[in-house]
């Protein structure tokens, strides 16, 4: 057994993507989360220097953070197919099918777009979406 005193902490999820600012508010509104001090964006007119490499988003409630670093480039996953395998994914949960539902309209909304749509199983429904950047994520009810 290890000492847990002894193990690394999980801080943040980093996802890569060509534009820092877009993909940094699909999941601060998505999920409700925060932008860590500093990294909200500029006052209209000013220069958006962090949008442009990395940002922060902080759960209100604590735990791992998302974090997003700008690329110049960045194939898009092509998951269910394996031309171009997903390699990471977020899994997300809401307490029922009707919830998941509500989501759905939601994940659209802020430029999401439907992958693989698994809403009728009955011991695990859920749906994977693709985010504006293409990384996929799960919201399942659990």
């Amino acid at each position: 057994m290890v000492d847990q005193e002894s193990v690394p902490k999980l801080s943040a999820v980093v996802l890569d993507c060509t534009d820092a600012r877009e993909l940094a508010e699909f999941y601060r509104q998505l999920m409700g989360f925060v932008y860590r001090p500093g990294d909200e964006p500029p006052a209209d007119g000013r220069p958006d220097e962090r949008g442009r490499d990395w940002l922060v988003l902080r759960s209100p409630g604590g735990g791992p953070q998302i974090a997003f670093q700008q690329v110049d480039h960045l194939p898009e996953t092509t998951w269910p197919k394996n031309d171009v395998p997903q390699q990471l994914h977020l899994d997300m949960t809401v307490e029922s099918v009707e919830e998941l539902l509500v989501q759905h309209d939601r994940v659209l909304r802020l430029g999401g777009r439907l992958r693989y749509d698994r809403i009728e199983d009955p011991d695990e429904p859920l749906r994977v979406y693709a985010d504006p950047a293409g990384h996929p994520f799960c919201v399942m009810v659990g």
